[in-house]
């Protein structure tokens, strides 16, 4: 790249014009003020890195270094499934190949949204168990977020429902884990996108930080 082209590409990239602010709900508008109350520069706020959106994209880039899909394709073939389940901190030793045979799928199989996200509930909801029930919504979800936060979005489901209560958002949620659920979720989210837009957003981990914001006690 000349000299040239890489002083237009800077000023491009630094004057791009941003996405016009949208018309929101007055509930939206309430969050929208809420939010921008504790980081003023919204999801650039240094503060807001700090606390919310920091250590998330660190546990993603973590990932990426230790189980890529790359990776993680090589141990399965290696049969390495202890490897798999103890890298997630998950360590069920009798479940370890179906849970690593179920997560892959789940994050890289070929099959639709739903139909993976079905066949992950049923692979979580059989791991072997001891005190505590396995099958719950922040575990559930919490791998294809730090995977995937482009297309994952992680549960807490009391803050959730309180933080789409504040929004006037009509969640569908369901204490057992659910496509119909998880999808409502979602929905959510891309609301929240769209009306954050002239923040922008990068990806789920800014859109889950700001429903954070609105149900958590901690704000």
């Amino acid at each position: 790249m000349t000299i040239s082209n890489a002083r237009t590409k800077s000023w491009t990239l630094t004057n791009k014009k941003k996405p016009a602010r949208p018309t929101l709900t007055p509930a939206a508008q309430r969050c929208r003020r809420k939010f921008l109350r504790f980081f003023p520069e919204g999801y650039h706020d240094e503060t807001y890195i700090d606390w919310e959106r920091g250590y998330k994209w660190t546990a993603h880039e973590r990932w990426m270094r230790e189980l890529d899909a790359n990776t993680f394709r090589r141990l399965l073939a290696d049969e390495e499934y202890d490897e798999i389940a103890l890298r997630d901190a998950i360590r069920p030793a009798d479940g370890a190949r179906s849970f690593a045979l179920g997560l892959f799928d789940f994050l890289h199989g070929r099959a639709g949204d739903e139909r993976r996200f079905e066949r992950w509930c049923e692979v979580v909801a059989e791991l072997p168990r001891r005190q505590t029930r396995v099958l719950t919504w922040p575990l559930l979800t919490v791998f294809g977020f730090i995977a995937q936060p482009d297309r994952h979005i992680f549960l807490k489901p009391n803050v959730t429902r309180l933080a789409a209560k504040e929004y006037e958002f009509d969640f569908r949620y369901r204490s057992r884990p659910s496509w119909d659920t998880y999808q409502s979720l979602i929905e959510f989210a891309e609301q929240v996108r769209r009306d954050t837009a002239d923040l922008e957003p990068r990806d789920m981990i800014d859109l889950q930080s700001f429903i954070w914001v609105q149900g958590s006690d901690e704000y």
